[in-house]
């Protein structure tokens, strides 16, 4: 006979399971202005919030410069979103409460299904490392408590 304990455990794997996956656009999912710009293809993304850029030294060039190299085609120059793209990681949603590292490194390694936004799925980040990642991730954190995302 198996344990409250084994049973316990199993309920909580669920969840974390179900909430791994997503189940589509939830619909606490916030609002983001709309960019006024009409999209020009040799024209920087125009990013769905405004972000402010810290001066952050030398313990945080090489997440930003994998940032910029991996992650600026959908979440933008400061991580402010792009518009049918992807969404922008300096917003609470992505705070460390509720999406911790390992989430970050989930969605480049594994891809992601779309649970908060509605910009479809997130492919895996191709040729990324988990180096990059776990810079990319202390970059991030840094800008957003930059930027009052505690």
């Amino acid at each position: 006979m198996k344990s409250a304990y084994f049973y316990g455990a199993m309920a909580v794997a669920g969840i974390a399971v179900a909430g791994w996956i997503g189940f589509g656009t939830s619909p606490d999912a916030p609002v983001v202005k709309q960019s006024d710009s009409t999209s020009q293809s040799d024209a920087a993304p125009v990013e769905m919030v405004q972000v402010a850029l810290p001066e952050l030294g030398n313990d945080f060039a090489i997440g930003a410069r994998a940032f910029s190299a991996k992650c600026v085609a959908c979440h933008g120059p400061s991580a402010g979103g792009v518009e049918g793209a992807g969404p922008p990681l300096i917003h609470k949603i992505y705070e460390p409460s509720h999406h911790g590292d390992a989430a970050f490194f989930r969605a480049a390694e594994l891809g992601v299904r779309a649970h908060h936004w509605p910009f479809g799925n997130m492919p895996p980040v191709e040729g990324i490392t988990r180096a990059e990642i776990a810079e990319i991730v202390k970059y991030l954190r840094a800008v957003q408590r930059a930027n009052g995302i505690l």
